[in-house]
C-alpha cells in the first residue's frame, strides 16, 4: 500500500515537471530599422521594458540601419547589456556604424545571407571622419562590448568569444572594416545565418514559440520626437523669444505661457530618462526667477534680465552637452553648444521683433501696444495741431488782449494770448508759438 502511494506521488511530480518544462516560450520582436537617433532608444528602452514584463525567453532585435548618432547607440547598448532576457541580433541586411555597436551588444547574432555589419568610423553629418579621439572612443566602446562576451576554449587555449582587434578594426578611418554573414561566422561575431525570422527560430531550437511584436506606446514616440535635434532647437528659439517678449510686455501674458510650455516639452526627455544634473535644472528656475524678478518688481531692463537671459542660455547649453555627451566635457562640445544656443537667441529676437511689429498678429501685438483707436464718436477729444502753422506769421488785433483775446489771421478770427504786455485793438502782433492748443503773440515794434 505504501509502495503504491509513493508511485501515485511520484507520477504526480513528474507530470508537475512535464508541465513545468512544457511551458510554452515567447520570443519578443524588437525591430530597428531606421536611423540611430533618441527616439530609436526611447522605443529599444520601452520595447526591452515590455519584454521583461511578458517574462520573454527572448528577445530578438531586427537589424536594418545605417548607423546614426553615436550618444543614441551607446544608450540603446547600454539598455542591451542590462536586459535580464537574453538578447538576439537579427542583421537583416545592414548593420552599419552605431548599427554593428547595437548588433555586437547582444547575446547572440544571427545574420540574412546578403547581410553586412561594421563600418563603424564616427563621422559627422556631411559624412567626415571626426577627430581622431571620438575615434578612439568608439573603438574602446566597440572593444569593451566585444569582451564583455567573454572567452571560449579553442584547443588548448582560451580565446576571447569574439575577437576585440576585430572590432577595433571597424573604427578605422582610412581601413574601417565590414563583415559579410559568412566572415562574420567565420570570425565568431554571428552563430549562423538566417534567411527570415522563422529560420533564426530554427536554429534556436524554438520552431514553435509564441511570437509576441513590439508595438511603440505614445509616450516613447513623445519622448523621441521631443529628442530630435531639430525639435530642440525650435524649443529652444521658443524660449529665448517668449522670454525677450515677456520682458518687453506688461503683466503675465501669452509669451509666459509660451516659454514655461517650450521649457517643460525640453528638459522632459531627459528629466525621464536621468540624463540631466541637477546643476542645469537649478540654473534654469534661477533664470527665470531673475526673469520674472525684472518683469514684475524691477522696472526696465538692468543686471536681473541679463542674468536671468544669461542663466537660462547657460542651462540649455549644459542641457544639450549633457544630453549629446560622448565622451564627457570637452572644448568641441561647450563651442557646438555655444553656437547652438547663439543661433535659438538670434532667430528667437528675429520672431519676437516681427510678432511685436506691425506685421505680427494680433493675439500678440495687443500685449505689447496700444491697440484701441480712440475715436471722436465714443466721446475722445483730441487736439488740433493744425494752428501751428501759423506760427512765424504777422496780423491784427481784434479785441484787447488781456493777456487773453482775439486776433485776425487771412479773415479768420482766432482766440491768443500775449506774451508780457497789455496790447490794445488794432495792434500789428507776431505768432510766436503754439502750445497747449493756444496761439502765443507779442507786440510788433514800430
Amino acid at each position: 500500500m505504501k509502495t503504491r502511494y509513493l508511485s501515485i506521488l511520484l507520477v504526480m511530480l513528474l507530470s508537475l515537471t512535464a508541465f513545468a518544462g512544457g511551458k510554452e516560450a515567447t520570443v519578443f520582436i524588437l525591430p530597428v530599422e531606421r536611423e540611430i537617433d533618441m527616439q530609436a532608444f526611447h522605443q529599444v528602452r520601452g520595447g526591452l521594458r515590455e519584454a521583461e514584463e511578458c517574462r520573454a525567453s527572448v528577445v530578438l532585435v531586427k537589424l536594418n540601419t545605417f548607423g546614426g548618432a553615436l550618444d543614441a547607440a551607446d544608450s540603446i547598448r547600454s539598455s542591451l547589456r542590462r536586459c535580464a532576457v537574453p538578447t538576439v541580433a537579427f542583421v537583416d541586411p545592414n548593420a552599419a556604424s552605431a548599427g554593428a555597436l547595437i548588433a555586437l551588444a547582444c547575446d547572440s547574432v544571427y545574420m540574412s545571407p546578403e547581410g553586412s555589419m561594421g563600418s563603424a568610423t564616427v563621422v559627422n553629418g556631411s559624412g567626415e571622419p571626426l577627430p581622431e579621439k571620438y575615434q578612439q572612443y568608439m573603438r574602446a566602446m566597440m572593444r569593451a562590448t566585444a569582451e564583455s562576451h567573454g572567452k571560449s576554449m579553442i584547443g588548448d587555449s582560451l580565446t576571447a568569444r569574439r575577437n576585440p582587434e576585430i572590432a577595433d578594426r571597424m573604427v578605422r578611418p582610412d581601413e574601417s572594416i565590414s563583415l559579410t554573414a559568412s566572415q562574420a561566422v567565420a570570425e565568431g561575431y554571428a552563430e549562423g545565418i538566417a534567411s527570415d525570422i522563422p529560420s533564426v527560430l530554427e536554429q534556436l531550437d524554438m520552431p514553435d514559440a509564441r511570437i509576441v511584436y513590439y508595438r511603440p506606446s505614445l509616450t516613447d514616440n513623445l519622448l523621441g520626437f521631443l529628442s530630435n535635434a531639430a525639435v530642440r532647437a525650435i524649443l529652444i528659439t521658443l524660449i529665448l523669444g517668449a522670454i525677450y517678449i515677456e520682458m518687453h510686455s506688461p503683466g503675465l501674458g501669452v509669451a509666459a505661457a509660451v516659454a514655461t510650455v517650450a521649457a517643460t516639452l525640453f528638459f522632459l526627455p531627459m528629466i525621464v530618462t536621468g540624463a540631466i544634473s541637477s546643476w542645469v535644472i537649478v540654473c534654469f528656475i534661477l533664470g527665470v526667477a531673475l526673469v520674472a524678478l525684472e518683469v514684475f518688481v524691477i522696472p526696465g531692463f538692468g543686471f536681473c534680465g541679463v542674468a536671468g537671459g544669461l542663466a537660462v542660455m547657460a542651462s540649455l547649453g549644459g542641457a544639450i552637452m549633457e544630453s549629446d555627451a560622448v565622451t564627457g566635457f570637452d572644448f568641441g562640445g561647450l563651442v557646438n553648444a555655444f553656437f547652438i544656443i547663439l543661433a535659438g537667441l538670434v532667430m528667437a529676437i528675429c520672431a519676437a521683433v516681427w510678432l511685436t511689429g506691425r506685421h505680427g498678429p494680433k493675439i500678440i501685438r495687443r500685449h505689447t501696444e496700444l491697440m484701441t483707436e480712440l475715436s471722436n464718436s465714443a466721446g475722445f477729444v483730441g487736439v488740433d495741431m493744425s494752428l501751428g502753422r501759423h506760427v512765424g506769421a504777422e496780423c491784427e488785433t481784434v479785441t484787447d488782449l488781456r493777456p487773453a483775446g482775439k486776433i485776425v489771421i487771412d479773415g479768420e478770427i482766432l482766440p491768443a494770448v500775449s506774451i508780457g504786455d497789455f496790447i490794445r485793438k488794432g495792434s500789428r502782433v507776431k505768432v510766436t508759438k503754439y502750445e497747449n492748443a493756444q496761439l502765443y503773440v507779442e507786440l510788433l515794434k514800430s
